[in-house]
């Protein structure tokens, strides 16, 4: 296997919150993990997980969301390969694809996607048992879990090891209903998500939201209240 710094092929023992042991099979770049930048007082976040990306922008102190992009991606020579899957801000921009130079030193990156910054400083490495790229698949409705059929038509949620952000998209259809991110833990079967950004209601920025939750089987359970205080009881599976 090569040294180069490239695609590192990881496979991760760990614990569940359930105490039993999970074979966690990522894959992991240079890139893999939550990237920081500011220009202002607007936050830049990149998040590269299991071959997918997000990029926001967003003023936290006046609860502003920006802009949100993302889809899969692909690292070699020096060079990210996106494909895009979403974007708040054109629809003409779904689908097409971009490419990017990218160079990490230590805890920093250099990548200049246009928005204004290009030198970014590492979140974190993504390397924790709930970091992916994981989509709803059941959703519990008049007391059963009703599974969700994988359609173009999707949520997902991209999870480093401390930021999360949802999407709603229709990669078909080219359309975005909504994101919102910020950070997390999940500790001792306890998930936290902190909001820091929300693309339908800025009222809701700064709710923590708390969540009981458990990954076995590369199927994430969680079950609490949503940011409306319904409650809620879903399941999430990793895209890859």
């Amino acid at each position: 296997m090569s040294e180069v710094t490239a695609l590192i092929l990881i496979v991760a023992v760990s614990v569940n919150s359930t105490g039993s042991f999970q074979n966690n099979l990522s894959i992991q770049t240079s890139l893999t993990g939550a990237w920081n930048a500011k220009n202002g007082g607007i936050d830049h976040t990149l998040v590269f997980q299991d071959g997918y990306f997000s990029y926001s922008m967003y003023d936290k102190v006046n609860k502003k969301f920006i802009r949100t992009w993302g889809g899969t991606f692909s690292e070699a020579g020096g060079q990210v390969h996106a494909n895009i899957e979403f974007d708040n801000e054109s629809k003409d921009n779904v689908g097409g694809h971009k490419h990017f130079a990218a160079a990490v030193s230590g805890t920093s990156l250099k990548f200049d996607a246009g928005a204004g910054v290009n030198s970014w400083t590492r979140i974190d490495d993504g390397n924790t048992n709930l970091a992916g790229n994981w989509r709803i698949t059941g959703r519990m409705r008049d007391g059963s879990m009703q599974p969700m059929e994988k359609s173009a038509r999707k949520t997902l949620k991209i999870l480093s090891s401390t930021r999360f952000q949802w999407v709603a998209i229709n990669t078909d259809t080219k359309e975005f209903f909504g994101t919102g991110g910020g950070t997390y833990t999940f500790t001792n079967g306890k998930y936290t998500e902190n909001i820091e950004f929300f693309s339908r209601d800025s009222s809701r920025v700064g709710a923590s939201l708390n969540f009981n939750a458990s990954v076995a089987n590369k199927v994430w359970t969680h079950k609490g209240l949503s940011s409306r205080g319904e409650p809620i009881h879903e399941e999430w599976s990793r895209e890859k």
